[in-house]
């Protein structure tokens, strides 16, 4: 694809997202199911009159993880309040890593033995799955929480949970990949535990010092647009030096750069500098996530539905039951422990039912390599996944955020 052909496509997307997001608004439907929907409705007529859209799936890899996912990523880390989420840190910091594990684990289960077909569909898949479809996104559930004055510690839990519970699956979805294109085997699995441990840890180390260095730069830089792209060229350096020079984790190098300028920039920065800076990061996580969803839609296709029915059906309930488990099965426990402020059992509710899929389950949907041979079946159930969260999970969180809320 040519440069003026990708610039005209990027600007016509865009274009497309802000005249549909009123449209979404008068018919209250959520900004990102619109997108879906307007994506593929529009792929479909333009393929209908013979036009080549010129998206190629080959494409979608590096331009997710170099492009959106940092965005994404320290957009989320750069906003987060770190003292409070310190209050419940052990919640948060639970539901992204070992519930996570938990959910993953169980969501892999049941979509193996409800597929059903060990050589088409095996365990690395089944894991690949469960760990794509616990990525959450609570950007719409936050929105209503606010609406409904629902208390501030369910929008940190939500917004913590899904910042590291992010990083993690990332993390963990790369390390599945690699032992799915080399093949897997005892020591190939026991190499990915240390270089999981390696490649978190390490990338947390290198995120914090350029986070560092950076915040020590802006007591120099006093303009507001600087003070913007250091943030920005922080974001994407961390994550290029962690991923493509110490081959670490890229993902954990910006959110913890993320969430370490943001706290120390948050009580430093006067106040019109620090609104213009989460302005600038308001538009960059806005491209992102139009671009993603629109993506989405333009590459979801009727043999989703008409071949991989089934498979997403199982999907579906796969990552309900799994969520069910993970959080009244681990929450309740965890409120158990001295200095550990308990979550009552309503607001455990809204937690189960908030943790709806979005943006990084799609962008890692589209990234799959196509050389594996269940790479359609795990991006059609990832699919059918969000759109049931969507169009079903996300409207039905309204009456539940009222009757447990208050």
């Amino acid at each position: 694809m040519t440069i003026p052909h990708l610039l005209s496509l990027f600007m016509a997307m865009m274009l497309v997202a802000i005249l549909i997001e009123p449209i979404a608004k008068w018919v209250r439907l959520p900004f990102s199911a619109a997108l879906v929907l307007v994506g593929f409705l529009g792929s479909e007529i333009i393929v209908s009159q013979g036009i080549d859209t010129g998206i190629r799936w080959h494409s979608f890899q590096d331009l997710i993880f170099y492009v959106f996912i940092p965005v994404l990523v320290f957009d989320s880390a750069f906003r987060l309040n770190s003292r409070r989420l310190f209050r419940d840190l052990v919640y948060v910091l639970s539901l992204a890593v070992p519930l996570m594990l938990l959910a993953a684990g169980v969501t892999a289960v049941i979509v193996y033995y409800g597929i059903g077909h060990p050589i088409g569909f095996p365990w690395i898949a089944a894991l690949l799955t469960g760990v794509l479809l616990s990525a959450t996104d609570p950007v719409a559930v936050v929105s209503m929480l606010n609406q409904n004055q629902a208390p501030k510690r369910l929008e940190l839990l939500l917004e913590g949970e899904s910042l590291f519970n992010d990083a993690t699956v990332i993390v963990v979805f790369g390390l599945l990949i690699a032992i799915a294109q080399s093949g897997s085997d005892a020591t190939d699995w026991n190499t990915a535990l240390v270089r999981f441990l390696a490649t978190f840890f390490g990338g947390l180390i290198i995120g914090g010092v350029i986070g560092g260095l950076a915040s020590l730069l802006t007591r120099f830089l006093r303009r507001q647009e600087i003070l913007g792209v250091v943030t920005l060229i922080s974001a994407y350096f961390s994550y290029l030096l962690a991923e493509d020079v110490f081959h670490l984790s890229g993902v954990m190098a910006v959110l913890s750069c993320g969430l370490l300028l943001g706290e120390m920039q948050r009580h430093r920065m006067h106040i019109d500098d620090w609104n213009m800076v989460l302005g600038l990061w308001n538009f960059n996580a806005y491209v992102a996530n139009a671009m993603i969803f629109l993506l989405a839609g333009v590459t979801i296709t009727m043999t989703m539905f008409t071949d991989r029915w089934i498979a997403m059906l199982v999907g579906v309930v796969a990552v309900i039951v799994a969520r069910v488990v993970a959080v009244f099965g681990g929450i309740p426990i965890l409120g158990w422990i001295p200095g550990v402020k308990p979550i009552p059992p309503g607001q455990q509710m809204i937690i189960t039912f908030g943790g709806v899929r979005g943006a990084v389950t799609l962008a890692l949907a589209l990234s799959l390599p196509l050389e594996l041979d269940y790479w359609f079946t795990i991006q059609s159930i990832a699919y059918g996944v969000v759109l049931f969260t969507l169009f079903i999970q996300a409207p039905a969180m309204v009456p539940i955020i009222r009757r447990f809320g208050r």
